[in-house]
C-alpha cells in the first residue's frame, strides 16, 4: 500500500532526482569536454615543441653544412700546402741569394702566404704540436724517440695536423719522446 502522504514527498523527489539529472549529465559532459580540451593544449604544446626542436636541428644542421662544406676541398689541398713547404725548406741559402731564382722564390713564399691567409680565413688552423703533450685526438704517434723530455711529449712533427673550425681535418704525425730505459 502505498501511503498518499508520502506520494507528494515523492513526487517532489522525482521531480528534484528530474530536475537535477540534467546538470549532473551537463556536468559529466562539461568535464568530459573540459579534459578533451586539456588533452589537445597538451598535444599542441607537443607539437609545437617537437616542430621547435626539428626547427633548431635542421638550422644546425644547415650552419655545419656551411662552416664544413669545404671539409674535403680542404683536406685535399693540404697536400698542395705540405708540397709547397717542403719545396720551400729544399731551396740552398746560396739559391735564395742568386738574383736570377729570387723573385721566383719570392712567388713561391707570397704564395704560401696566402694560402695560409686562404685557410684562416676558412677557419682551418694549424695544430701547434712540438713540445704539447700527444692528445690521440689531434696527434697520431709515429715513432718514440729517445728524448730529455718527459714520455709522451712531442718532440718532431713529421707532418702538420689541420683543424677546420672545431673539428679535426687532419691528425698531426709525430714523434713522441719515450721513457728513459
Amino acid at each position: 500500500m502505498i501511503d498518499e502522504t508520502t506520494t507528494p514527498d515523492a513526487d517532489d523527489l522525482r521531480d528534484e532526482t528530474a530536475a537535477a539529472a540534467p546538470e549532473v549529465a551537463e556536468h559529466d559532459a562539461a568535464a568530459r569536454l573540459q579534459a578533451e580540451i586539456e588533452d589537445l593544449k597538451k598535444q599542441i604544446l607537443y607539437a609545437q615543441a617537437e616542430t621547435q626542436n626539428v626547427r633548431r636541428r635542421m638550422e644546425k644542421d644547415a650552419q655545419d653544412a656551411r662552416a664544413y662544406a669545404a671539409t674535403s676541398f680542404a683536406r685535399d689541398i693540404l697536400s698542395v700546402s705540405d708540397n709547397l713547404t717542403r719545396a720551400l725548406a729544399a731551396i740552398p741559402p746560396a739559391m735564395r741569394e742568386d738574383e736570377g731564382t729570387k723573385p721566383l722564390i719570392t712567388g713561391l713564399e707570397m704564395t704560401g702566404k696566402e694560402l695560409e691567409n686562404v685557410f684562416q680565413r676558412n677557419g682551418i688552423t694549424k695544430i701547434e704540436s712540438v713540445g704539447a703533450k700527444l692528445d690521440p685526438n689531434r696527434h697520431q704517434a709515429m715513432v718514440e724517440l729517445p728524448s730529455d723530455q718527459e714520455p709522451g711529449t712531442i718532440v718532431q712533427e713529421m707532418q702538420a695536423g689541420y683543424m677546420i673550425k672545431d673539428r679535426l681535418l687532419r691528425p698531426a704525425l709525430v714523434g713522441v719522446a719515450k721513457a728513459a730505459e
